[in-house]
């Protein structure tokens, strides 16, 4: 067996979300990928990085399956900069860079223009917003699918919030065509996997 080029602690991360965590992370993620046939062969992905846990979590589970997986398929890490400050992009950049992440950065301007039109309700104009920029990007990358980093968790909150502040039953389904950006589908291959763990 070729010796491993990754830095020790790094080479620990992976090994931890093959071994330690395999109930919680990968035999979850996996289940997701199979149950809603997430991932086929030929796909390019763009894999949407916020920065945060869960988004990096997903880009180290797909990293693992193109390595181990009998599927091949390609992988475009994106990130939509919606006008972070430099100190928390650097950070990302570094972070991404220390786990072995090649993201591409490209500049939204989400922040200024949610700011100038949207001041009583920002997060929704900026989710949507993001979203738009993200399924632009996927398109000019040459994808066919954009993945987010949506959990278990994520899913029954939107099911209730909808349930409550909308009267209605909506939820966040793993795997939707888009109906603006023809031939890209949205894909959320943590939907199993829950918070805590």
């Amino acid at each position: 067996m070729k010796p491993s080029n990754l830095p020790k602690p790094l080479e620990e991360i992976e090994k931890n979300i093959i071994k330690k965590y395999r109930k919680y992370l990968w035999s979850k993620f996996m289940k997701a990928v199979k149950d809603f046939k997430l991932i086929e062969e030929g796909d390019r992905i763009a894999v949407a990085i916020s920065g945060g846990k869960d988004s990096t979590l997903m880009a180290m589970l797909f990293q693992e399956l193109q390595r181990h997986g009998n599927v091949k398929f390609d992988l475009e890490f994106i990130v939509a900069n919606p006008g972070y400050h430099e100190n928390i992009k650097d950070l990302m950049i570094k972070n991404c860079d220390y786990l072995n992440i090649p993201i591409k950065i490209f500049d939204s301007g989400i922040f200024k223009i949610v700011d100038s039109i949207a001041k009583d309700y920002p997060c929704y104009m900026c989710a949507k917003m993001r979203r738009g920029a993200l399924y632009s990007k996927t398109q000019e990358l040459g994808c066919n699918k954009l993945a987010l980093g949506h959990h278990f968790d994520d899913v029954i909150e939107t099911t209730l919030l909808n349930m409550f502040y909308t009267g209605c039953f909506k939820t966040m389904l793993p795997k939707l065509k888009s109906t603006n950006f023809k031939c890209i589908e949205l894909i959320r291959p943590m939907y199993y996997i829950e918070e805590k763990h």
